[in-house]
Formats: C-alpha cells, sequence, structure tokens
C-alpha cells in the first residue's frame, strides 16, 4: 500500500511556554496514570480486597505520584491553576473515600477551555474517563493537547457558524485510553457524582481525524484507481491542511445538531430509536457542513473546498467499513452517500475503477442533504412511528434492507400495539447490509483501518500495510 506521504511537522504554536511534555513531570505523571489504570474497575472504583489488587498505601502513593506531577507542572499552565487545584482535590478526596466511584465534578466544573481560545494553548487534562471509540470503562487518564483555533476560524465562529462551546484540539500526548480509535474529549464522559445542568465545553481532535483520514484515502485512491485533481492530492498529502479542513467540519457539524428544521432533542440522548435516526442525524450534520462548504468556497475561503472533499472520502471510503455491524449508524451514513451518487451517476464503479463527476458532486451531494432536510421538516407534524418509517422509506430507497427485515415489510408486519420504543427491537443489527462493492472494500482495506487505531499528526509517515 502507498505511503503516506511526508512525516508532519512540529505544530505551529502560539504559546511560548516550554512543552509540558518534555518536563520530566509529564513523564512522571504517565507512569502513575498507567500503574493505576489496570487496578480499576470498569465504574473507575478499585476493589482492595480483589485478587492481584494493591495495597491501600501503595495504591495512595500511586495517586499521590499524580498529584505531586500535577502540581509541578501547573505553573507552567496558569490559565488552568483553578482546575489543577480542583483536580488536586479530587484526586485526594478518591484516596480518602477508599477509592471508591471517582467523582471529578468540581474539578470538571473548573475545567473552562471554551472561555479561553487561543491557538496553539496547551492544556494537562487528567480525568476518570471513557474515551468515545476507545476505552468502555472509566479509568483514570491523562492527556496534553493544544487548542486549534487559527484567527480565520475565530472569525468564521463569531460570525457565521456561532459555537461558544466547541473546542478544536491537537494531541501532544496521552495514556493508554488515548491509543485507540477515540477522537474526542467530552465532558459527559467522565465520571462525576451527578451530571451538570449544562455541558461547557466539547473537544475534538483534529490532527488524528486528519491523519486517520490521509492513510485511508490514499489507500482507498490507490485501490480504487480514482484520478484526484491535483489540489485534492495535494490536500490529502499536507496533514496540517486537513487538520484545517477537520476543525472546520467539526465546528459546523457540531452545531448543526441543534439548529435547523428538526423534532426535539436532535442527539436523541433521551430516547430509544431505530439505529437509522441516529445515522440520517450525523449525516445531515456532515451535509450541513457540506453545503456551509461550498458557500465558503464560493466566498474565497480554500478550507471550504478541502472540507467538501474530506467529507466525501472519509464519509465513502472510511465510514462504511469501520467498526462492527452491529447499529453502525455512522457506516449507514456512508453507505447512504455513496448509493445517492451512485445512483444519480456523481460515481461509477466501471472496470474495476471508481470515478467522480467532479463538476456534479456539490449539486448532488446537497440534493441528499435537502432530502434529510425535507424529512426532519415534515416530521413535525408528523406521529414517531410514522415519522421512523419515512426516514427507513428515505434509507431503503437507496439501500437494499436484509431479506429478513420485518420493518422492511411495513406497518402491517409490526406489532403496532406496542409503544415505538420496543418496536426498536424488531430492528434487525444490520437492517441495511454492505454492498458487494463495501464487502469487498471493508477486505481489503482493514488493515489500513486497524492502522490508524491511536494515530497521531507524527505518524503519518508510517506505512499503510
Amino acid at each position: 500500500m502507498t505511503e503516506i506521504l511526508e512525516q508532519a511537522p512540529a505544530p505551529d504554536t502560539k504559546d511560548p511556554s516550554p512543552r509540558v511534555v518534555e518536563h520530566p513531570a509529564w513523564a512522571t505523571l504517565k507512569s502513575a496514570v498507567e500503574e493505576i489504570r489496570p487496578w480499576q474497575s470498569e465504574d473507575g472504583s478499585i476493589d482492595l480486597a480483589a485478587e492481584g489488587a494493591p495495597s491501600a498505601a501503595a495504591a495512595a502513593a500511586a495517586v499521590d505520584r499524580v498529584v505531586a506531577a500535577v502540581e509541578e507542572l501547573s505553573p507552567l499552565l496558569p490559565h488552568d491553576a483553578a482546575y489543577h487545584r480542583a483536580l488536586a482535590s479530587d484526586l485526594r478526596r478518591w484516596v480518602a473515600d477508599g477509592f471508591g466511584i471517582p467523582d471529578f465534578l468540581d474539578s470538571l466544573l473548573a475545567f473552562q477551555p471554551a472561555t479561553n481560545r487561543v491557538d496553539g494553548l496547551q492544556h494537562l487534562v487528567v480525568f476518570a474517563m471513557y474515551t468515545q471509540n476507545g476505552n468502555p470503562d472509566r479509568n483514570l487518564e491523562a492527556v496534553v493537547l493544544r487548542m486549534v483555533w487559527p484567527e480565520w476560524l475565530a472569525d468564521l465562529e463569531a460570525t457565521r457558524y456561532d459555537n461558544p462551546l466547541f473546542c478544536g484540539i491537537t494531541f501532544e500526548d496521552f495514556t493508554s485510553g488515548y491509543d485507540t480509535n477515540s477522537a474526542v474529549l467530552f465532558p459527559e464522559t467522565i465520571a462525576v457524582r451527578e451530571a451538570p445542568e449544562r455541558f461547557s465545553w466539547g473537544g475534538i481532535f483534529c490532527d488524528r481525524e486528519a491523519a486517520r483520514f490521509r492513510r485511508v484515502t490514499e489507500a482507498s485512491v490507490d485501490l480504487l484507481g480514482l484520478e484526484l485533481p491535483e489540489d485534492i492530492r495535494e490536500m490529502i498529502g499536507d496533514q496540517k491542511r486537513c487538520e484545517q479542513a477537520f476543525v472546520l467540519w467539526d465546528m459546523v457539524h457540531d452545531r448543526t445538531h441543534s439548529h435547523g428544521d428538526l423534532p426535539f432533542d436532535p442527539f436523541m440522548i433521551k430516547q430509544r430509536q431505530p439505529f437509522w435516526m441516529y445515522g440520517l442525524e450525523e449525516l445531515r450534520c456532515d451535509l450541513t457542513a457540506f453545503k456551509e462548504a461550498v458557500k465558503l468556497e464560493a466566498d474565497g475561503f480554500s478550507q471550504g473546498r478541502d472540507v467538501q472533499y474530506a467529507v466525501l472520502f472519509d464519509r465513502m471510503f472510511r465510514f462504511p467499513v469501520t467498526g462492527e455491524r452491529v447499529r453502525n449508524y455512522d457506516g449507514l451514513g456512508g453507505q447512504l452517500l455513496f448509493a445517492y451518487l451512485h445512483r444519480h451517476d456523481v460515481v461509477r464503479w466501471t472496470d474495476n475503477t471508481l470515478k467522480i463527476d467532479w463538476s456534479r458532486a456539490a449539486e448532488v451531494t446537497n440534493q441528499l442533504c435537502a432530502e434529510i432536510e425535507k424529512l426532519y421538516r415534515d416530521g413535525i407534524d408528523r406521529p414517531k412511528l410514522v415519522h421512523w418509517f419515512a426516514a427507513y422509506d428515505l434509507v431503503a430507497r437507496y439501500l437494499s434492507p436484509h431479506p429478513g427485515s420485518r420493518w422492511a415489510k411495513g406497518p402491517d408486519a409490526l406489532d403496532l400495539t406496542l409503544p415505538p420504543r420496543k418496536l426498536v427491537d424488531d430492528v434487525l443489527p444490520d437492517e441495511f447490509p454492505l454492498s458487494m462493492f463495501y464487502e469487498a472494500l471493508a477486505k481489503k482495506l482493514k488493515h489500513v483501518i486497524a492502522s490508524t487505531k491511536g494515530i497521531t499528526a507524527a505518524e503519518t509517515g508510517r506505512a499503510a500495510a
């Protein structure tokens, strides 16, 4: 498989302070956290009576090393001083309470990165948490990151895409929970005694997203024989340029969950719905970012064109063949985008070569966005179950349902005396299986996909196979 072009350069930064990861205390902190993690249960507690568990004194000594290292590093990060003080208190209380389920609410409330979005600003973050698409357990984790907030992005957020809670971030270093597929830092993943009334920030690691995109796209282009315009090929070869595209994509995507004609609770956190509803919501947000990127390109923002192709390639190449096929809603969204473009002759698989009609790609992609937006607008006037069937019909126009599906047979095949949430049990784990095209692509890309686990910008020079 083709090697992913150049080694990524060291990150640009406007932060003149020393790098936290170069201080000896960071190595001490990281080592202490890695010592503690295997002792923890799924909920983050340490059962001192379990076989192989440390003594209370040994566990306390390891936490003391974490606290001491944080206190040694904190002067490098005066903007995080209040958070680090609260963090030390939370860690000491965990020890004093006998290592039960950890509670980091006080330090979580003190950590407010969105109030100080300065490009290149460092943060040292330590919490007991799970890492989304990574480690499902609430283990102790430590990560050093930098803010990504260039002036052009700040201007767009202030004038066009208000999103005061969004934080674009990059990795400096991390503990084992982030040596995974996780590319987010979200407050709702952190162990707390009670959820705050509202969350005040959310971070997405654009460097990991960009590095993963570059590796999978380069491999896919090779496998499929796709001819790329020169500017798109240059983009895929440029880590920094891809990071800029992803931070813009993420900012617009994130705000779209609460914008537009849509039913209540667009995140659907408090609802149990069929997984295609989640897939359509994520795709709606991505296609809204695509639509806005077309406008930005017309207004002279070079990042707008890059976002369009980041959305197209990540959605068509990586999403459908990543992860298990059980309720894989992001995979479903990628399948739908490819099928829609294929049905409208924007993409063609001919002579074992993929061809894209670049002149029509933006227009037809925006048509799919409009179809999903109409589904949402009409859904405001529909009962929930009717809306679910309408969404199913939209997906099924372009993707073939599993032949054993009860939902595909329509309402008469379901027990409509049950509440809607019970009918979700009749949804198959893989309601819309992969096409023959994607089955073949998945086999050819599986090693490339696996190689992106834990990837960072500094690793994009590694061979993809």
